[in-house]
């Protein structure tokens, strides 16, 4: 499974070649989507790199680099249980490459590389510890939410943010969603979860059936947002807002 997700100068990466294997695509399908990707995402460059591979016949071919946000983002648009399967085991793989690059340790080769292994050490540490003092209040979240069962409005998420220090209101937040494929964008599933978000489990869709006093019956539909949600967009914006 690691072989998914490679170690690139100390950053866990995948690219579009073991995406449309794994995924069974044609490399060119998923190169278009990715530069569909590119023409609606602002600085993709943080999360797509263009580069080059050599086929069997010798011939250089374009293939595109990309981040554990850059392959979120791809595969939202790829649906089916079997896409949702490998979705899950790319997850695992990063969070396997992530962790195995946190942990790496390399032996000192002399005195003076050990002191310098050492102050670099302390220095880490030190700021390991700063981050969790700053990410108590998340931890917590995350914490609470495990614990319950209850979705939450998007308004309400917006909150949730703002406590957890970042500044988006509302309405920013819903046209955040709907520009990053999560809502649907036009029509009667304006607002609506996308058929991929769904799949992640991010949020649910509650349906009330309303009596009108003309006798009529009509349908109203509420898009909420799972624990597991709230826990993904929380952990998202703040990933962005320490990047």
């Amino acid at each position: 499974m690691n072989n998914l997700v490679f170690n690139q100068n100390g950053a866990a990466l995948t690219n579009s070649l073991l995406v449309a294997e794994k995924f069974g695509k044609r490399h060119d399908h998923v190169l278009r989507d990715i530069k569909n990707l590119i023409d609606s995402t602002q600085n993709w460059g943080q999360l797509f790199v263009s580069t080059t591979y050599t086929d069997n016949s010798g011939k250089s071919n374009p293939m595109y680099i990309m981040n554990r946000d850059g392959f979120t983002l791809l595969a939202m648009g790829f649906t089916g249980k079997k896409a949702l399967e490998f979705k899950l085991q790319y997850i695992e793989a990063f969070n396997k490459m992530e962790s195995a690059l946190i942990n790496k340790f390399t032996l000192p080769q002399s005195f003076s590389e050990a002191l310098r292994l050492a102050a670099e050490q302390a220095e880490t540490i030190e700021k390991q510890q700063l981050q969790i003092e700053t990410q108590k209040p998340k931890v917590l979240f995350a914490d609470a939410v495990e614990m319950s069962d209850n979705s939450c409005l998007i308004g309400e998420l917006a909150k949730i943010l703002k406590q957890n220090g970042v500044e988006i209101g509302q309405n920013r937040l819903f046209e955040w969603m709907r520009y990053n494929g999560y809502l649907c964008t036009r029509g009667e599933l304006y607002n609506q979860p996308s058929q991929s978000a769904m799949e992640l489990g991010l949020f649910e869709l509650i349906k009330r059936t309303i009596n009108n006093p003309d006798g009529s019956v009509r349908t109203t539909c509420t898009t909420k947002v799972t624990g597991k949600g709230q826990i993904y967009f929380v952990e998202k914006f703040l990933r962005k807002k320490s990047a």
